[in-house]
């Protein structure tokens, strides 16, 4: 588990116990040879909080200016892409999807993450696009900082 994906979960189940709220956020064991759906998920009895969410960071010192379908997302033996795998995973679970998108710009300079609702990832893909920009990451609710982690905000998940 990557520390952005780590940091997900502790701010979820945060906010779950500080607003007591039924939920509770997880990631699923990762094994060799088995696909992982989704970095994390969030259950809850509430459908706000009915999540799935796949966890990108993207090093934008080292030049990356943007999110490669082809690069930053697998596809499998079977051909079959990651988006495409995920979209079915969310459609069969009836759950909301996202992509959480950590831009990591050195030391010395602050991370930054962004929400973005998983049907614009998969309308673009499926549309041929080859990339989202980090310009168009940015535009797309920001997941705020607290702690060198990041802090759960309803807005930022179930406003989308």
């Amino acid at each position: 588990m990557t520390e952005f994906e780590r940091g997900l979960v502790v701010s979820f189940n945060a906010y779950f116990k500080e607003n007591n709220i039924k939920g509770i956020s997880y990631r699923l064991k990762q094994h060799r040879f088995t696909p992982q759906f989704l970095d994390v998920l969030v259950d809850s009895l509430n459908p706000d909080y009915y999540l799935g969410i796949e966890c990108k960071s993207i090093s934008v010192e080292k030049g990356t200016r943007a999110l490669y379908f082809t690069q930053h997302f697998t596809t499998d033996k079977k051909g079959v892409h990651q988006i495409e795998r995920i979209s079915d995973f969310l459609k069969s679970s009836g759950r909301c999807g996202f992509l959480a998108t950590e831009l990591r710009f050195g030391a010395g300079h602050a991370r930054q993450a962004y929400a973005i609702p998983w049907k614009d990832v998969s309308d673009r893909f499926f549309s041929g696009a080859l990339k989202m920009t980090i310009e168009e990451i940015s535009s797309y609710p920001s997941l705020v900082r607290s702690g060198g982690g990041y802090r759960v905000e309803p807005g930022a998940w179930i406003k989308l």
